[in-house]
């Protein structure tokens, strides 16, 4: 008898546990229950920054009240600068109230997603946490010279020790921050390419104008471009230029994807996605695959691994790849070498007049065929940052559901377990 009591508790903690554990944070509806703090909520959802704290464990927001984002508001900064301020407020490690209270040694350094994202340069996205005597726990910017002007209010909501939102009094002020950003259309994507080890890509993307437009067409609504280094590709050009000239544009659209896709999203959703050189019945996808902090990328002719992060700046991410990957449209799996060599007359074709305007046609249309993923509808490539809010509400009902589906399985099977018992 006491034994079946022991298991009776056992499943019962079991089931408290996976009813706690299933039920993920959501920052919407944490700062919902605090209309002091909407205005905040409001700019999370507005710059795309809500969906990766979902995304997210281990995380802490420093809440701003309306009253505090009067002065930032007030200076008409850009929707992407408003993004890469209030990405300084979210740190990657987890501050509870009594946490803040007992740092080591009185100081602490917290990365945030500012830093994450790759345009904060040296320790400008990083900021320094101290606990002052009488129990002030002041903020500021690592590069702000030691100045902490910004201070703990208050503890908002906490889930320990997945998600802490505290209040702070003012903005953390960072002139990196606060610069001007340009928006997606005004990104120079070939000039960060070149400045970081994918030069010969991105010379042979500029040289080919069809391939470059289509680029070019895509980056407000969401781009994920995957460059191979400037080694591998050079070593490559040679069986680039036995391509047609049709051929050509695809191939460099290939390492495209009309979809915004950050590298936390790349490790979680692995299956087939499409590129910009998806064309109806030429498919020109690949496999996105990972092991641990490893991703690839796989077609039928081979395996090309991720290496670095060149931007990951909503709605888009440029990073490198070690080899070049070679789609089955254009190779052979067995020889690793190109399709025969053009006649004559076919590269002649080259201008297209008409029938460029259908592929992009597709092209647009290839767009809403990316691979599914759990989070493409608040990624879809549709969205930029001036989208209507109730789009992200949506998103975050959907998401609340399916968890909401999973706790009450949880609860159910250990109930069932404890009846099966007795």
């Amino acid at each position: 008898m006491a034994e079946q009591r022991q298991l009776l508790l056992l499943l019962i903690f079991s089931a408290v546990v996976l009813f706690q554990s299933s039920n993920a944070h959501n920052i919407t509806r944490l700062l919902a229950k605090h209309p002091s703090l909407s205005t905040f909520n409001h700019y999370l959802t507005l710059t795309h920054l809500a969906p990766e704290i979902n995304r997210r464990t281990t995380i802490t927001v420093l809440a701003l009240d309306n009253a505090a984002m009067s002065p930032l508001l007030a200076k008409n900064p850009s929707i992407f600068t408003i993004k890469n301020i209030l990405s300084l407020h979210v740190l990657l490690d987890y501050f509870g109230a009594r946490k803040l209270h007992q740092i080591r040694d009185g100081t602490a350094l917290a990365a945030t997603m500012f830093q994450a994202t790759g345009v904060a340069p040296g320790v400008s996205g990083f900021v320094n946490i101290t606990d002052f005597k009488g129990g002030k726990v002041g903020f500021g910017p690592e590069d702000n010279d030691g100045n902490l002007d910004s201070f703990f209010v208050k503890s908002v909501e906490e889930l320990p020790y997945n998600i802490s939102v505290i209040q702070i009094s003012k903005p953390l002020p960072s002139a990196v921050a606060e610069a001007p950003t340009p928006g997606p259309s005004q990104l120079n994507i070939t000039g960060i390419m070149s400045a970081h080890g994918c030069k010969v890509f991105a010379d042979t993307l500029l040289a080919n104008p069809e391939a470059m437009g289509t680029y070019e067409d895509n980056v407000n609504g969401g781009l994920s471009v995957f460059c191979p280094l400037d080694d591998p590709f050079k070593a490559f050009l040679p069986k680039y230029k036995n391509l047609t000239a049709s051929k050509k544009a695809s191939f460099l659209e290939f390492f495209g994807v009309p979809v915004y896709q950050s590298l936390s999203m790349l490790k979680s959703n692995n299956g087939i996605m499409n590129t910009l050189a998806t064309d109806g019945a030429s498919k020109f996808d690949f496999t996105v695959q990972n092991e641990g902090e490893e991703v690839t990328l796989k077609t039928r002719i081979n395996t090309v691994k991720i290496t670095g992060t060149l931007l990951d700046e909503q709605p888009v991410a440029i990073y490198t790849i070690d080899k070049v990957l070679m789609p089955k449209e254009l190779f052979k799996a067995s020889a690793l070498s190109p399709a025969p060599a053009p006649a004559p007359e076919e590269a002649a074709d080259a201008p297209k007049g008409s029938k460029s305007k259908s592929k992009s046609k597709s092209k647009s249309k290839s767009k809403t065929k990316a691979a599914p993923t759990p989070d493409s509808d608040s990624d879809s490539p549709a969205e930029s940052p001036d989208d209507d809010p109730a789009d992200q509400v949506a998103d975050d009902e959907n998401a609340a559901m399916y968890f909401e589906a999973h706790r009450f399985t949880a609860v159910v099977l250990s109930l069932f377990c404890v009846f099966f018992m007795l």
